[in-house]
């Protein structure tokens, strides 16, 4: 499949900011072909995860999101700090986020959000037996309420398209599929 790859001539940054970056990529197909303006959307990693309490709840998390303009029900997560472990980051994002400390957490996927135009991609883990042990620790602009369901109420959330977050429908499918659920 390499002979698909595209070759990068040239590359140029036309907005870098702490949250995306933007560039153009001119490019060279396989066939000689030249793509004179690829815009390509820079973001850092993310993690996401089912997180089961000791009581076989799922924690799922309601928060605003500006730029779809909803209140949207999600799984808990976040970006990826640095050179941070993405395993680190999940534990530290549920922590953050919930207030609830996971020890056993599995990767279960990697997924792209949109391979055509952005480069990054996004850690789904499973977390079991989690156990509250502080306050949420949120940051700056983030209002998030934490909510638990059963794992027959996610089930039917996802068949009444209640969670709107694509990357977060696949990590529950993911962990749906590993728990012997779907």
């Amino acid at each position: 499949m390499s002979e698909l790859k595209w070759a990068i001539c040239h590359s140029e940054y036309i907005h870098k900011g702490p949250w995306a970056t933007l560039r153009s990529d001119k490019c060279e197909m396989p066939d000689g072909r030249l793509v004179e303006q690829y815009y390509v959307l820079e973001y850092p990693n993310w993690v996401n995860a089912v997180a089961l309490t000791t009581d076989n709840k799922i924690l799922m998390v309601r928060q605003y999101r500006h730029a779809a303009g909803i209140v949207s029900l999600e799984i808990p997560g976040g970006v990826i700090d640095g050179d941070e472990e993405p395993a680190a980051a999940m534990r530290r994002e549920l922590l953050e986020e919930t207030g609830y400390q996971f020890d056993d957490i599995e990767l279960l996927s990697v997924v792209y959000a949109n391979p055509s135009t952005a480069n990054n991609h996004t850690y789904c883990y499973l977390a079991r037996g989690g156990v509250k042990v502080q306050e949420q620790q949120l940051d700056e602009h983030e209002e998030i309420v934490v909510e638990e369901y059963t794992i027959a109420e996610i089930k039917q959330l996802l068949a009444e398209n209640k969670i709107a977050q694509s990357l977060h429908c696949t990590g529950l499918f993911y962990a749906l599929i590993k728990l012997g659920e779907l």
